[in-house]
């Protein structure tokens, strides 16, 4: 995971190009893509369980394009205030609807519209009132310093140009003691100039 882009990178084409390919998930999710998506792989993969999964509306279900499970490094407590960046069909925000309860908030942040179309009607088909689906930049969020207690987020800050503003960004709005839980792609040793140039190494 390259904290920052080169200097000379074009941050918006990236923006665009990462908005166009998940714009083509969420409007023909079983089209051909090299990342997997869906519930079945989730759970073989990557530990979801696959009953709770069939009991979401396919419309979260079938555009997961999650790497991981964020679940898996802890239970969220009822009440708590959760935010997703990220959130895509909002698959992952449901869970954790469900786990907080209704007397708990969860937050999907994301910046495809088609995307957020499809996470507003899941919310809506599941009953679940205690989840809502904004539009935002993971480096401009909409929400108060130290208002969130969990921040989870799945395969999506590997995607950010400038993941120390996001990270920034996420301690401005997570309260003391809370807690960031995160699946994504970590690089172990440093990309060479050419590869952290290629935007096709970025978008997915």
């Amino acid at each position: 995971m390259a904290l920052a882009c080169p200097m000379n990178f074009d941050k918006d084409k990236l923006k665009s190009e990462v908005r166009l390919t998940y714009t083509q998930v969420a409007e023909d999710p079983g089209g051909d893509y090299h990342f997997h998506r869906g519930a079945e792989y989730a759970a073989k993969h990557l530990g979801y369980d696959l009953a709770g999964l069939k009991a979401l509306p396919l419309t979260a279900t079938e555009v997961f394009c999650g790497m991981g499970n964020p679940f898996k490094m802890g239970a969220l407590e009822p009440g708590a205030t959760v935010i997703d960046i990220g959130s895509g069909g909002g698959m992952d925000c449901l869970l954790a609807a469900k786990q907080v309860g209704p007397n708990g908030t969860v937050i999907g942040i994301d910046m495809t519209d088609a995307m957020l179309e499809r996470s507003g009607g899941a919310a809506r088909a599941a009953g679940l009132v205690n989840v809502r689906f904004e539009k935002a930049d993971m480096t401009r969020l909409p929400l108060a310093d130290g208002s969130v207690d969990v921040v989870i987020s799945n395969g999506v800050i590997n995607l950010a140009p400038d993941k120390e503003a996001v990270f920034a960004e996420l301690f401005r709005v997570v309260k003391p003691g809370g807690r960031l839980q995160f699946a994504d792609i970590i690089m172990k040793s440093d990309l060479s100039e050419d590869a952290r140039n290629n935007i096709d190494l970025w978008t997915g």
